[in-house]
């Protein structure tokens, strides 16, 4: 790897946790106060906004949507690409829970919970929506935060890095067909036109602008692409909480009518977290990888690119969808789950290890 890559590397992996970050469960928790609050009480704003559209496309969402991707595809570095072969076995583990496993578990879990256990508490017109929610959060692992996720657990910052880009690659690619298999398979109606926009719009898109602008940046110095990403760290998640205004002030009426599907569509979103860690974190350990790519690659096998979910999810089913609000549960619950995964493997880093102490 180029010495600029690697300081960028470790520059993007070793960032640490802005306030923002950190309290985002707050943020969102009263950003579904605040927008269910203008909802019932100033819905018209609201009802013009969800009517500016184009081809299924609302343009308010898609501009903050853009706001909200292209900071965070500008860290990634597909330079990295090549040092793929650095962590054969730690991308392979991490390759395989992504596409694999995590997609086609949630999934299940969908049909498990939501279809069958969960289906009386629940309203009958919204559960195919649920569902196809669930799959979007799972079909695409996260490009950002895994980024904090990393330093909090000391990860191997270049492993973390060339796997992000990876991934980004492959997303491209698999994103689509593996929502529209799931989607045929869960027996929902699969909009292709509208999800091949989706792709288009919300990853291809923003990240050609987004490795444009990098590549500028970096042209100027390391020192000026440093000082820029922090000014516009924020950006990210200020837009990620004002489209979440705009949905849950859509949403009100479904939640005051039904308070506890919040709690149900956590528990399958809880459970696929904790198995797909667990697997990726055993799975390194059984093939010998070190401790420093077994935590990232446990923490990307667990998380989802949640920007690129709920976008894609108003974009398929609309602000009103249970889609919609089944992607937003996942942004609620994320980082105080992976705080609680991050905890988990560092404190068993003595086991993890034992097992190369043994050879």
């Amino acid at each position: 790897m180029s010495a600029q890559c690697e300081v960028v590397g470790k520059t993007a992996a070793g960032a640490p946790m802005s306030l923002f970050e950190r309290y985002l469960t707050v943020w969102v928790f009263l950003c579904i106060l605040t927008g269910i609050a203008l909802g019932q009480f100033a819905p018209a704003p609201f009802q013009v906004l969800g009517r500016m559209e184009v081809a299924r496309v609302n343009l308010p969402v898609g501009l903050l949507i853009w706001v909200m991707i292209i900071p965070m595809l500008v860290k990634v570095d597909f330079g990295a690409l090549h040092q793929v072969r650095a962590h054969v076995r730690g991308i392979g583990v991490t390759l395989f829970v992504n596409w694999l496993v995590k997609p086609f578990s949630m999934a299940f879990l969908g049909w498990l919970f939501i279809r069958h256990l969960f289906a009386p508490l629940l309203p009958a017109e919204q559960i195919d929506s649920y569902i196809a929610g669930l799959i979007l959060l799972a079909a695409a692992p996260c490009t950002a935060m895994v980024f904090v996720w990393s330093r909090l657990s000391d990860g191997d910052p270049l492993f973390t890095l060339s796997q992000v880009a990876l991934n980004d690659t492959i997303m491209i690619f698999a994103f689509a067909p593996i929502v529209g298999l799931l989607l045929g398979i869960s027996a929902i109606t699969v909009p292709w036109d509208t999800l091949v926009t989706s792709v288009v719009l919300y990853i291809v898109i923003p990240l050609a602008l987004a490795q444009a602008w990098r590549k500028s940046l970096l042209a100027r110095g390391q020192e000026h692409f440093d000082a820029t990403m922090a000014k516009i760290g924020p950006w990210s998640i200020s837009a990620l909480l004002a489209t979440l205004v705009l949905l849950f002030a859509f949403q009100g009426e479904a939640i005051l009518g039904q308070p506890l599907v919040i709690a149900l569509l956590a528990v399958p979103i809880l459970i696929q977290v904790f198995f797909n860690s667990a697997l990726a974190y055993w799975l390194n350990r059984a093939v010998g990888e070190k401790h420093s790519v077994a935590c990232p690659s446990a923490l990307i096998g667990a998380s989802n690119f949640f920007e690129l979910a709920v976008a894609a999810a108003i974009s398929l089913f609309g602000f009103e969808s249970g889609a919609a609000l089944a992607t937003v549960v996942g942004v609620l619950i994320e980082v105080p789950v992976m705080l609680l995964v991050v905890k988990v493997v560092n404190s068993t880093r003595d086991w993890y290890e034992s097992a190369a102490r043994a050879d």
